[in-house]
This record gives C-alpha cells, sequence and structure tokens, in this order.
C-alpha cells in the first residue's frame, strides 16, 4: 500500500460474535460485502470498534484473514496492530502481514505515560522489524499518549510510515500536521464529526465508526467534497451528524455501532465485557436516529 491509496472512507470495521462469544465468520464476511457495495476505499479491522482489546492474540490474525480472503483484492485492509508494548506490538503487525493485511495501524502504548523520546524509539522499532507500510494513529484520549504535529512529523519520516489517523479531537492540531507533515504523508482524521471540516481543511480521508454502518452517505460526502459540491457536502455532513454524534465517544462507540447495524437487520452480535450494552432510553434515540436517514 502506497501513500496515495490512503484517502477517501475507511470504515473501522465491527467484530461480531456468535451466542457463544465465539467469532461470526458468516457475520464478518457479510458485513465486509455490505462495505464494498457501499463503495469504500479500504477497511480498517481489529481496531477500537472492532474490540481489538477484547480479542485473543488468534482471534485478531483470524478476524484479519477472513477479511483478507473476502474482501479478495477488492480493496485494501488495514489491520489495527495497537500494543501496550513495543515487542507484543511488532508480533501483532507480523501475524497481520502473515494474514494479507495490506498496512497496520498502530497507536502509541498506552497505559503507561511516556515520553516523546520513548514514543518515537517505539515506531522506529517497528518499523525496523516488519515490511509493511505503518499507519500512526494518535488517540490520546484512549492511549493517554498524545502525539504533538511535532513529534508525528518527526515519526513521518521513519521509512515505511505512509499515514496518519488523528483522532485528537483539536481540530487545531490537524491542521497543524496537515501544514507540516501533508506533503510527506496521507492525513486522515479519525473522527466522524470532524470529516467535511477535515477534508476542507487538506485531510485526504477518514477512518471511521459510522462509516460502517452508513458506508453510502459517507462516500457521498466525500466525493461531494473532491469535486467542490461544498454546499451539498455540509448538508448532507450534518445530516449524518445526528447518528455521527450517537457513534462517537458516550456512552462508548462499540454497542451504538453493533446495535445500528442489527437494527438495520446486519450482524452486529453483542459486545464482550466489561463494554456496556445500550440503555432502553439510548436504544431509542439511536432507531430514531437511524429512521430520520431512512435507514429502517
Amino acid at each position: 500500500m502506497e501513500i496515495e491509496d490512503l484517502k477517501g472512507v475507511i470504515p473501522a470495521i465491527v467484530t461480531p460474535f456468535n451466542e457463544n462469544d465465539e467469532l461470526d465468520h458468516k457475520g464478518i464476511e457479510d458485513l465486509v460485502n455490505f462495505l464494498v457495495k457501499g463503495d469504500v476505499h479500504a477497511i480498517m479491522t481489529t481496531g477500537g470498534t472492532g474490540e481489538f482489546p477484547q480479542l485473543l492474540k488468534e482471534e485478531k490474525k483470524e478476524v484479519i484473514r477472513t477479511i483478507v480472503r473476502v474482501a479478495e483484492g477488492r480493496l485494501p485492509v488495514i489491520a489495527g496492530t495497537a500494543g501496550c508494548g513495543t515487542k507484543e506490538t511488532i508480533l501483532l503487525s507480523t501475524d497481520a502481514m502473515e494474514a494479507g493485511a495490506d498496512a497496520v495501524i498502530v497507536t502509541p502504548p498506552y497505559y503507561y505515560k511516556l515520553p516523546e523520546a520513548s514514543l518515537f524509539e517505539h515506531f522506529k522499532r517497528l518499523s525496523e522489524n516488519v515490511a509493511i507500510p505503518i499507519v500512526i494513529y494518535n488517540n490520546p484520549l484512549y492511549t493517554g499518549n498524545n502525539l504533538s504535529p511535532e513529534l508525528i512529523d518527526r515519526i513521518t519520516d521513519i521509512n515505511g510510515v505512509i499515514g496518519l489517523k488523528q483522532s485528537n479531537t483539536d481540530l487545531g492540531q490537524f491542521v497543524e500536521v496537515v501544514r507540516m507533515c501533508g506533503e510527506k504523508i496521507s492525513v486522515c482524521t479519525g473522527i466522524d464529526s470532524q470529516f467535511y471540516p477535515s477534508l476542507c481543511a487538506g485531510g485526504k480521508g477518514i477512518f471511521s465508526t459510522a462509516a460502517c454502518v452508513i458506508p453510502e452517505q459517507m462516500v457521498q460526502i466525500y466525493n461531494l467534497t473532491m469535486a467542490k459540491k461544498f454546499d451539498e457536502a455540509y448538508e448532507l455532513h450534518m445530516k449524518v451528524q445526528n447518528l455521527n454524534c450517537l457513534l462517537e465517544y458516550d456512552p462508548g462507540y462499540v454497542s451504538p455501532c453493533k446495535e445500528a447495524l442489527q437494527m438495520m437487520g446486519l450482524p452486529g452480535g453483542a459486545v464482550r465485557k466489561p463494554l456496556p450494552d445500550l440503555t432502553p432510553d439510548q436504544r431509542d434515540v439511536l432507531k430514531a436516529a437511524l429512521e430520520d436517514l431512512n435507514l429502517l
């Protein structure tokens, strides 16, 4: 996968489980085909929406392998391989490469608060030990380690780094990264509410939870913006915002995404514990948002 391939709408796919809390391979296949039909540009697997902290090491590789098989080269597969330590991240990235992924997407290590030198070294050692393109994933709310624009600029000079998923909620930092690194890598947002604004600021696309549910609408926003039909793109962005805000940070984006898929007759399955289910009131709000988009 090259830098110019990293663009457009990249859904962060959920990991469906069956009633025995095991991987639902048929569900994974159906979701991949649903997303391909929606004309998305790539698929991100085993990320936060895919419940990577709840997946066993062997399950992660099996999910990636299944998605690669079903995708059949129709679009790139970008595998989440975040680990708390550098050694774990290298092993997971090697598994992803062996499973056929086209690139890996990696957060900084989490739990421990780390200095910038250690964060840089993490990505440098990963690049030195795997022969697969790397996308940086900056998500400080969950990792506790923010990658500043200056540090991202340094990391983008590491061999094999092709892009960034920027999930820092500060849109100003997104703009600064585009200014500093936009000619070297593909800069994408990871926040659905920022999709249209980020494209207008020079972003190349989005790693999106919403696109797992509404791929066609998200692709349409991208296509309208690329065609410079800004008023139409803005109008559609605001129309889907009612759903976007339910798929972000509160009450947690995995349960709303899986519930929405199931309401639409698509495989989602339950979340693995300790992730919370939606309350009845939350389900009603989600259902109303889907009805507003004529998805039910």
